[in-house]
């Protein structure tokens, strides 16, 4: 076949979606020119380079190029490239006459905005979901929704849940203080659910996310022409459209000195004045906030306004960070493993190694992160049970740092846990994995049960 015929060249080249051409070894032979759009890899950078050696190099995340070659069937899987976009690379394998792979051809499409759209989908579920079990709750039934959560019931999230619901009842003001990912704003919308303004509107607004002048257009709204590129008409501002319910301000530190002024003065008055205008407008609205800041230190130093710290502080409720309440983990690992497997398709179970080592890490982006991790590990693992070798390498490099770190008993205990695990895995029963060890089956099971209670 040759693949520089100009004709050849024009034809994949009219395709919308990118193409990859690799021969019977896995060197790359062609790409055509959505390719080169969709990934910002030029032809030059790959043609006649081995698939294997691009994954090394970190060009690409994994080649579905490779795993057509080894298995002789059509493949997909979603694939990550440097410029931060989620591919889904479908191969074919092209077989000559006796039967051998000759060519692999994979098609690539860009999946980076369809999985944002789907995660925005997800979180208005959520979002429905929480307000179908809040609504239950104030019709006297049970709630629903602590008895869906799969950590309500541990230690560090009980107390934080108790803390909102106690809170819930009355306007008082909330600080919801944690690292980025711990679930501020899940807590944020309990609170507004339990509260007697659960029927009205929940709005919230990151701090941080916006400029100056567009936190406060989009916070209290603008009159006609108030500035260049507003509307004819004007904008109401989520503190009128949240009248008699919810604002969350997140990220409450990062609110510039000028719009905390404003901001007090709703607080204290319960009203504003819009972006250009005159006329102060009353609002009804509860205002929680959020940080990972800490405004102590920023009052200190000038940068927060310490009249609005004390009125926003009245109520401080911490999220520990998941490193700290580590008894979540794994029922947060199970619990979005069957969301995920249900939502793709899937039926994947952990390989225990694996999620020991998970259970290890520590989690700095937290649950935004396990979730994360997990929605990506059911698209893109091809075997029935995800593996040490799946996980990213900080998290398999993570799991040998902590055990270097141990005391040697301690690290006896581990392996002796992953060992009994992994013959529990293959074998099935106690008595049976008991035999392969050389152990009594009374001694695995003691070993087991202390674990349990450690």
């Amino acid at each position: 076949m040759d693949f520089d015929d100009p004709g050849f060249r024009e034809l994949i080249d009219a395709l919308h979606d990118g193409v990859y051409i690799t021969d019977a070894d896995g060197i790359t032979l062609k790409v055509n020119s959505a390719y080169e759009r969709l990934t910002g890899l030029r032809a030059e950078d790959v043609v006649g380079q081995h698939m294997q050696a691009l994954v090394e190099q970190g060009v690409i995340s994994q080649s579905v190029s490779l795993r057509v070659l080894k298995e002789g069937k059509a493949l997909s899987l979603m694939q990550s490239v440097s410029q931060g976009k989620r591919l889904l690379v479908s191969g074919t394998p092209i077989f000559a006459a006796d039967g051998r792979v000759r060519y692999v051809v994979s098609t690539v499409r860009d999946m980076t905005e369809l999985l944002r759209m789907k995660h925005e989908r997800d979180e208005l579920q959520q979002l429905k979901q929480l307000r179908n079990s809040t609504a239950k709750l104030h019709a006297g039934q049970r709630d629903d929704l602590l008895d869906a959560s799969p950590v309500a019931d541990k230690p560090a999230s009980g107390r934080v849940f108790m803390q909102a619901r106690r809170v819930a009842a009355s306007d008082v003001k909330v600080l919801l203080q944690g690292e980025t990912g711990v679930g501020k704003t899940l807590i944020a919308q309990y609170i507004h659910k339990s509260s007697p303004r659960a029927a009205q509107p929940f709005l919230a607004l990151n701090c941080g996310a916006l400029p100056e002048n567009l936190i406060e257009a989009e916070l209290f709204g603008y009159v006609p022409g108030a500035f260049t590129g507003a509307g004819s008409k004007g904008k109401r501002g989520l503190l009128e459209l949240a009248h008699q319910g919810t604002v969350f301000l997140d990220e409450i530190g990062d609110l510039p000195l000028p719009l905390q002024v404003k901001l007090l003065k709703v607080i204290e008055e319960s009203r504003f004045i819009p972006v250009g205008g005159l006329e102060l407008k009353e609002v009804d609205v509860r205002i929680i906030t959020a940080t990972h800041h800490d405004l102590r230190t920023m009052v200190a130093e000038g940068r927060f306004r310490a009249d609005l710290y004390y009125r926003l502080n009245v109520v401080p409720i911490h999220i520990p960070a998941l490193r700290e309440r580590s008894e979540e983990i794994q029922p947060l690992l199970d619990f979005y493993l069957a969301e995920f497997n249900q939502r793709y398709g899937r039926v994947l179970s952990w390989e225990l190694e694996a999620l020991d080592a998970l259970t290890d890490y520590a989690w700095p982006g937290n649950i935004r992160e396990l979730i994360n991790l997990v929605e990506r590990l059911v698209v893109t693992c091809s075997g029935e049970r995800i593996e040490l070798c799946d996980l990213p390498e900080e998290m398999r490099v993570a799991r040998s740092d902590v055990d270097d770190l141990l005391p040697l008993r301690k690290q006896v205990e581990n392996l002796e846990r992953r060992l009994i695990r992994r013959a529990l895995m293959q074998h099935k029963t106690t008595r049976e994995a008991a035999k392969v060890l050389g152990l009594s089956q009374a001694t695995l099971v003691q070993k087991m049960k202390r674990w349990e209670q450690g």
